[in-house]
C-alpha cells in the first residue's frame, strides 16, 4: 500500500511540475498577446429594440439578448451577497484568482483526469465572457488567469461586479440579472425577496440545467445551496434561512410555457409591433437589436385593447357558432409500444393553442361524452350531441380520416354560457382586422392585422387587398357630387345587365341584396339602404374613368380599381387601411392625411434620436375634395347610422356617428366604415381564402358589432363633436345642396323614364 501511495504521488509530483513548466511557458507567450482591457470601461452592452404605446406600456421587444442595464448601486445588497455566496465569496478580498479553490480545482482534475474547469473567480468569468470562449483548455483557463489579473489591475471590484451583472447568460434569451429578474418573476430587480436572489445567483453555474421553467426541482435544490452558504457567511439570519428555504417560488405566469420570442404584455398590439421592427431595421439592419433604442407609437392602450378584444370576440363567436366539421387530424403513433398518454403528450407538447381555442386529442369515447387531453388544461369531458356523434358514427365522415375516434385531434373552447365548462368546436380559420386613425393627422391609434399573431402573422390591416363591396359607394357619390348630381336626385332602382365589354369580363348581371328594388329613389335613400342599381347608374352618368381618377385623390390604387361599371359596387381592392385615410378624408372636411404609427425614438439614454411630424389638416393645399361635399357625403353617411344599414351602432348611444357597410357578393368580405368627426375605424371579418362567411353574414351582422364593441370604448369621455358646416350649402327641407345643384340648377333624375335600360357600353 505504502509502495502504491509513494508512486501516486511521484506521479503526481511530477504531473504538477510538468504543469507548472507547460504553464510557464504559455504566460510567457500568451502575455504579449492580452487585449487591452481597460476598454471595458467603455463597454456598452447589446440592448433590444423597446417599443411601447403612446402612453408608455411595452407592446414589443426584438434582441437576441434581453437586457435591463442595471447599475452597481442601484443593485440591492441581498442579490450581491447571494451572487459571492453562489460563486465567489472571497471576490472582495482576491486579486482576481482564488489560489486556493484552484489548487482545489487542479487537483481533482489531475485525479479525475479531466480537462480544466472549476475554480473561477467572478473577475475570470467577466474575463471568459467578454474575451475568450467557453471551450474547457489548459490554455484558455491560462488566458483566463491573466486578464483576470489585468482586468484588477485597470478596474474597481465595484465596476468588475457590475460588468458581471450586466454580462453574464441566466437562460431565456436573459443576458445580466436586472433582465433575469423580469423574465422569471416579472419584477424589477430592486423588488426581488432573498428566495428570488438566491434562485437567479445559482443560475450562472448552468442557466440550461437550473431553469426552473426547465427542471424546478433541480433550480429549488441549487437555490437552497446558495441559501445555505448565504447562512453560513453570516449574510442572513438563521430564521431568514429557514423561512426562504421553504418559500415556494411564483414564477412569472406563463413564460415558461411560451415561445422563445413571445413576450407576455398586457396591450396586445403583436403586428403593430412587427411594423415598426421592419422600418427601423430597414435603416439600421442587424444594429436594430443592438442599440437600445426605444420607439413610442401613436398607438393608444385604451383603444388597442379594444380593438383586439372586439375582433377576438368576433373570431370566438363564427367559430364557436359554426357546424362542427369533424376532427383535425389523426395522431401519428409511433412503431414503439409507447402508451396512448405518452402519445397524446408528446404530440401537445409541439402545439400551441390559438387564441382562446386549445388544441387536444380525443382519449376516450363513452356513450354520452368525449374524454379529451388538452393543451394547457388537461383532461376535459365534454357532452356529445348530435353533430358529434354523427362524425363518431361516420354518418357525417367523409373518409376514415374524418371519423371521431380515439387519437382524433379536435379544438376545445372555455363556454361562457353557463352550460358545460368546455365546448368542442373548429380550429379558427376566420379573421378579422381593425384600424383606427385619428382623422386630423392620421395618426393609427389602434390596429389589429388578425385573431392570433403567432398561428399568422400575415397583417390584414395593411397588407389584405380585399373587395370593399358598398363601402367604395360614398367615394362614387362623391364622384357624382362634382358632376352636378345632389343628395335628391332621382334614379331608378331597378335591374339592369352589362356585356363581357363593358366590365373588362364577363357578361353581368348584378343585383341588390335580397333581390329588393324599390324603383325611382333618391341618392341619399339609395345610400342609406346600399341599393346596388342606383350605384351602377350613377358610375353610368359620370364615367367608370371618372369616378376612378376621383377616388385615387383618397389614395386607392387605381390598378387594383380598374375602370369598369364593377367599381360602383366595390368589385376593386382596397386595404382596411385605405379605407380608413378614405373615410378619414371624410370626416376630416376634405384633406388629404398620411397614415403614421411612429411618433418618436430615444436612445438607451432617453435622448431624442427622431421625432415624425405628421401632415395636419387645414392646409388648402392639401384639400383633396370640395369641404362641401365633404360634408354633405358626412350628412348621408350619419343617416345610414341613424335609418340605415349601419343603425346598430346607434347602441353607443351617440349622434355624431356616420359610418357604411359593405359585404361582398356571396358574402366573401364584411365591411364596416366608420367614424366619429376625430376618429375614423374600419373593421374587416371573412377568410384569408377568400370563400363565403355564409348565409346572412353580411357587414352589418359581423362587421359592425367589430365597430361598436371598439368604439364605445374608444370614444369614452371623447366630447360630441359635428363636423363644422362649411360656407356655401344650401338646406332645402332635410337635404343638403351645393349653389349649382339646387333644383332646378342640378341633376333631378337619372335613367328614370327608360326602365328597360340595357346600358351601352359606349
Amino acid at each position: 500500500m505504502i509502495k502504491i501511495i509513494t508512486v501516486l504521488c511521484s506521479a503526481i509530483g511530477l504531473t504538477i511540475i510538468s504543469l507548472i513548466c507547460i504553464t510557464g511557458l504559455i504566460v510567457a507567450l500568451a502575455s504579449p498577446k492580452l487585449p487591452q482591457v481597460n476598454e471595458l470601461l467603455d463597454y456598452t452592452p447589446k440592448l433590444p429594440l423597446r417599443i411601447m404605446t403612446a402612453d408608455g406600456i411595452l407592446i414589443g421587444e426584438f434582441g437576441e439578448e434581453k437586457r435591463k442595464v442595471v447599475e452597481y448601486k442601484n443593485t440591492p445588497k441581498v442579490l450581491i451577497d447571494a451572487i459571492l455566496a453562489a460563486e465567489d465569496d472571497k471576490f472582495f478580498e482576491h486579486r482576481g484568482i482564488d489560489l486556493t479553490g484552484m489548487a482545489r480545482s487542479v487537483i481533482n482534475n489531475v485525479l479525475k483526469g479531466a480537462k480544466a474547469q472549476g475554480g473561477s473567480t467572478i473577475t475570470m468569468q467577466v474575463a471568459r465572457n467578454f474575451y475568450l470562449s467557453s471551450e474547457k483548455t489548459f490554455t484558455r483557463k491560462i488566458y483566463e488567469i491573466l486578464l483576470a489579473m489585468e482586468i484588477e489591475r485597470n478596474l474597481t471590484k465595484e465596476q468588475i461586479l457590475e460588468l458581471y451583472l450586466n454580462k453574464i447568460y441566466l437562460g431565456k434569451r436573459a443576458y445580466g440579472f436586472g433582465s433575469a429578474a423580469f423574465v422569471y418573476f416579472g419584477k424589477r430587480l430592486d423588488r426581488i425577496n432573498i428566495a428570488e436572489a438566491a434562485m437567479l445567483a445559482g443560475l450562472p453555474k448552468a442557466p440550461s440545467k437550473f431553469n426552473p421553467y426547465s427542471n424546478y426541482r433541480r433550480s429549488i435544490i441549487r437555490q437552497r445551496y446558495v441559501l445555505n452558504r448565504m447562512y453560513k457567511l453570516g449574510m442572513i439570519t438563521l430564521s431568514e434561512y429557514q423561512k426562504n428555504y421553504e418559500l415556494k417560488l411564483v414564477l412569472n405566469k406563463g413564460k415558461g410555457k411560451e415561445k422563445s420570442n413571445q413576450i407576455k404584455l398586457s396591450v396586445p398590439a403583436k403586428h403593430v409591433a412587427e411594423m415598426v421592427r421592419q422600418k427601423l431595421f430597414s435603416e439600421f439592419k442587424e444594429k436594430t437589436y443592438e442599440l437600445g433604442l426605444t420607439v413610442f407609437t401613436t398607438i393608444r392602450s385604451k383603444e388597442q385593447i379594444a380593438a383586439k378584444a372586439a375582433v377576438d370576440k368576433a373570431v370566438t363567436n363564427y367559430t364557436s357558432k359554426s357546424t362542427f366539421e369533424g376532427p383535425d387530424g389523426f395522431i401519428k403513433l409511433s412503431e414503439k409500444k409507447i402508451p396512448l398518454n405518452q402519445e397524446i403528450d408528446n404530440y401537445l407538447d409541439k402545439q400551441t393553442k390559438i387564441g382562446s381555442f386549445y388544441p387536444g386529442v380525443v382519449k376516450k369515447i363513452k356513450s354520452s361524452t368525449l374524454q379529451i387531453t388538452v393543451k394547457e388544461i388537461g383532461e376535459v369531458n365534454i357532452k356529445i350531441n348530435e353533430e358529434v356523434r354523427d362524425y363518431i358514427n361516420q354518418t357525417l365522415a367523409s373518409s376514415e380520416r374524418n371519423k371521431l375516434k380515439v387519437g382524433s385531434i379536435v379544438w376545445v373552447i372555455k363556454r361562457t354560457d353557463g352550460k358545460n365548462k368546455y365546448k368542442i368546436t373548429n380550429k379558427p380559420k376566420v379573421e378579422g382586422a381593425i384600424v383606427a386613425i385619428q382623422t386630423n393627422n392620421g395618426a393609427i391609434k389602434a390596429l389589429v392585422g388578425g385573431y392570433d399573431f403567432y398561428s399568422n402573422k400575415y397583417n390584414r390591416a395593411i397588407q389584405a387587398y380585399r373587395q370593399p363591396g358598398s363601402a367604395i359607394k360614398p367615394f362614387i357619390f362623391g364622384a357624382a357630387l362634382e358632376k352636378g348630381i345632389s343628395t335628391s336626385t332621382i334614379v331608378n332602382d331597378l335591374p339592369v345587365n352589362f356585356d363581357a365589354e363593358s366590365t373588362g369580363g364577363v357578361l353581368w348581371e348584378p343585383s341588390n341584396f335580397n333581390d329588393v328594388y324599390l324603383g325611382p329613389i333618391s341618392i341619399k335613400e339609395a345610400l342609406t339602404k346600399s341599393q346596388n342599381m342606383v350605384s351602377i347608374r350613377l358610375i353610368k352618368r359620370i364615367g367608370p374613368s371618372f369616378a376612378q381618377g376621383y377616388i385615387r385623390r383618397f389614395g386607392f390604387e387605381s390598378s387594383r380599381n380598374p375602370p369598369y361599371f364593377t367599381l360602383a359596387l366595390g368589385a376593386g381592392a382596397v386595404t382596411p387601411l385605405q379605407l380608413a385615410v378614405g373615410y378619414s378624408i371624410i370626416a376630416n372636411g376634405g384633406f388629404y392625411i398620411k397614415p403614421y404609427f411612429i411618433d418618436r425614438i430615444v436612445d438607451s439614454e432617453g435622448r431624442l434620436v427622431r421625432k415624425y411630424e405628421p401632415i395636419k389638416t387645414g392646409d388648402e393645399n392639401l384639400r383633396v375634395i370640395d369641404a362641401r361635399h365633404a360634408f354633405i357625403i358626412n350628412n348621408i353617411l350619419s343617416e345610414v347610422i341613424k335609418t340605415g344599414t349601419g343603425k346598430k351602432a346607434r347602441s353607443i348611444g351617440r349622434p355624431d356617428l356616420a359610418g357604411k357597410t359593405g359585404t361582398t357578393n356571396d358574402a366573401f368580405d364584411a365591411w364596416f366604415a366608420g367614424y366619429q368627426p376625430t376618429l375614423a375605424a374600419i373593421t374587416w371579418f371573412g377568410f384569408d381564402s377568400p370563400k363565403s362567411l355564409g348565409k346572412n353574414q353580411t357587414g352589418s351582422a359581423v362587421a359592425l358589432p367589430i365597430w361598436i364593441d371598439f368604439m364605445k370604448h374608444a370614444l369614452k369621455n371623447v366630447p360630441v363633436t359635428f363636423p363644422i358646416e362649411p360656407r356655401g350649402i344650401v338646406r332645402i327641407n332635410d337635404d343638403l345642396f351645393t349653389e349649382d345643384t339646387t333644383p332646378p340648377n342640378g341633376i333631378l333624375s337619372i335613367d328614370v323614364k327608360t326602365l328597360d335600360d340595357k346600358i351601352d357600353p359606349t
